[in-house]
């Protein structure tokens, strides 16, 4: 009788082992190359291996790996600083994940209305479709029922309403509401971003009543949209922002950044993390950065965009039997598939390319942030492949 795996069941894994990466290539232990449009999940976001990142992370590791947050740590001041410098933000507490990061964005905006004499501001406006992570609380945030169900009551505070109707989001403030939380592109809920006069529509509402906007930025920022981050399209400025995944490069690392105001009930004792910041995230975090904010790199990334948006909107053209839509902005992309979601998946692995599916019947194509235009149109001639295969099996099965 054959052993039990000793890992926990809640994956659905791919049958793949990948050995090592080389920019936006995978290559498995028996020397397939697979081309990588899934990015760990927007994780990898200046490749694999990326010299300056594997220098920086290298050279730390000969110095100090963790000190815990007793201490100062000069890396969190140089990047919370390098942060503060090119976005809204005046504060940032350090994390190791999304979910961490929208932990304390939701902490520190119930914080602000706690010091500032509303106690019973606690409420957090959320939108259907949502995913902001996957502990207690932020299960309850994105309040999908496959990631509730089991874990008992859902955590209170938080108040569903439909994406992209401001209406219902006036209706859904009370005098217990704290802020509202969004992804200004929805990505596990199928690549829909909000459109600029909602996200502006949704700032005035909280100056009008005040309450905080918060943003969560875990999957649409860091370059992958073309903006550093993705509500700079639409001209809005949150209070509260959480960021992780292409922030580490693939390094767990994550951040909440806020306003001086925003943050002002977050004194010390009222949160904390021991790996938090540490030495080894902030060398990483920071090598990381020099590679996003370089001259011309989210210029390159918006162009690359358009080559791979173009491409996409042909093959949708050439197979509407596989192609539904392709929604997305820069380099978060989506393929709402005209057959189940699963099937173009498996096409597409066949093709050796790697996607990430998502809710809506959505396929995720986020490549690393480092792609070039030949890579992209390789990656599309692999889309290609896929559908033709579908529509080819299609064929015979009505032949």
């Amino acid at each position: 009788m054959a052993q039990a795996a000793p890992l926990y069941d809640t994956y659905s894994r791919a049958p793949l082992r990948f050995e090592r990466g080389e920019g936006v290539w995978l290559i498995t232990e028996g020397g397939e190359r697979y081309l990588d449009f899934g990015a760990g999940v927007a994780v990898t976001s200046v490749g694999h291996g990326n010299p300056h990142v594997v220098e920086a992370l290298k050279a730390q590791a000969d110095k100090v790996w963790h000190l815990s947050n007793i201490y100062e740590i000069p890396g969190q001041e140089a990047l919370a600083k390098r942060l503060t410098d090119v976005t809204f933000a005046d504060k940032v507490f350090f994390t190791n994940s999304g979910a961490e990061a929208l932990e304390c964005a939701i902490k520190t905006a119930r914080r602000y209305q706690y010091s500032n004499g509303h106690p019973e501001r606690f409420h957090i406006i959320t939108f259907e479709g949502a995913f902001h992570g996957r502990t207690l609380a932020t299960i309850a945030a994105g309040g999908q029922e496959k990631y509730l169900e089991g874990f008992g009551p859902k955590a209170p505070g938080f108040d569903q309403v439909p994406f992209g109707d401001i209406e219902a989001v006036r209706a859904a403030v009370t005098d217990a509401t704290a802020g509202i939380l969004i992804e200004p592109v929805q990505g596990e809920g199928g690549i829909r971003p909000a459109t600029n006069e909602f996200m502006k529509a949704l700032r005035q509402l909280c100056d009008e009543k005040g309450l905080l906007l918060i943003l969560d930025e875990v999957q649409s920022g860091v370059g992958r949209t073309g903006k550093l981050f993705a509500h700079e399209w639409s001209g809005v400025t949150p209070d509260i922002m959480a960021v992780a995944k292409g922030i580490g490069g693939g390094f767990p690392l994550g951040a909440c950044l806020a306003t001086a105001d925003a943050a002002s009930g977050m004194k010390a004792g009222t949160h904390g993390s021991t790996y938090g910041g540490n030495p080894l995230a902030m060398a990483v975090g920071s090598a990381v950065l020099d590679v996003i904010l370089a001259d011309g790199f989210l210029q390159h990334v918006r162009d690359v965009a358009l080559v791979f948006r173009q491409g996409l909107a042909s093959l949708k053209d050439r197979y509407p039997d596989v192609i539904e839509n392709v929604r997305g902005e820069g380099l978060m992309l989506g393929i709402k598939a005209a057959v189940p979601s699963s099937e173009l998946l498996q096409a597409i692995r066949a093709a050796h390319l790697l996607a990430i599916p998502a809710g809506d019947n959505v396929i995720r194509l986020l490549p690393p942030l480092v792609v070039t235009a030949e890579e992209a149109r390789e990656g599309l001639a692999r889309v290609e492949r896929a559908a033709e295969s579908i529509r080819a099996a299609k064929t015979k099965k009505t032949a």
